[in-house]
């Protein structure tokens, strides 16, 4: 098995561990996404190393898919998650369509924690999880300093321990993987030379 494939199924694990932690205090704090909910998905801003993107480039080359995917993000003016399927005209509600290869920013995302300035815990959730769940949300706050949430800079620091190059650079998401599809054909060819 060649370098940044060994790399991809050390990013899954990693990610897999990660995503249990979140969605463990998630639970526990009773601060859930709404069921099929995209509008996270749905934000040009988000970005993803190279790193992060390495499972779902061999799961592409995996299923023959690379060469059309590279195509289409070549072709997109759309900064949205290429991977997102939208449900509803408004694309709001909606699902991942390769969720379990998904970054580790889409980990993180729905209730985890970042550090002030003065080294205090924070709570970094949508407005969504505010809305639907107050009361859970309002114990949570109360409760940051006893019950801190996983903070996603450890996090991100776990992925990026795997490979500090890669993971050092973000980007937009599909340029991420654009880019780590590139990397992942470039090896696999000369893997095939040889």
């Amino acid at each position: 098995m060649a370098r940044l494939e060994q790399l991809s199924q050390q990013v899954l694990a990693v990610m897999a561990e990660i995503g249990q932690d979140y969605s463990k205090y998630q639970h526990h704090r009773g601060l859930f996404c709404r069921s099929g909910c995209g509008e996270c998905c749905q934000h040009p801003g988000i970005e993803a190393t190279v790193l992060e993107m390495l499972p779902l480039a061999f799961r592409l080359i995996e299923e023959q898919r690379a060469d059309q995917v590279l195509s289409d993000l070549a072709e997109r003016d759309d900064a949205r998650c290429y991977f997102y399927q939208s449900h509803s005209e408004d694309r709001k509600q909606g699902q991942c369509s390769v969720y379990q290869q998904r970054p580790g920013i889409c980990r993180f995302f729905g209730a985890a924690g970042t550090t002030g300035r003065a080294g205090e815990y924070q709570l970094s959730t949508c407005r969504n999880i505010k809305t639907d769940h107050p009361a859970a949300y309002a114990e949570t706050l109360i409760a940051l300093e006893s019950d801190p949430p996983p903070l996603i800079r450890h996090g991100q620091e776990q992925i990026r321990q795997l490979d500090p190059e890669l993971a050092s650079n973000p980007m937009p998401l599909n340029q991420a993987l654009a880019t780590a599809l590139e990397k992942a054909l470039f090896e696999q060819y000369y893997q095939s030379a040889e």
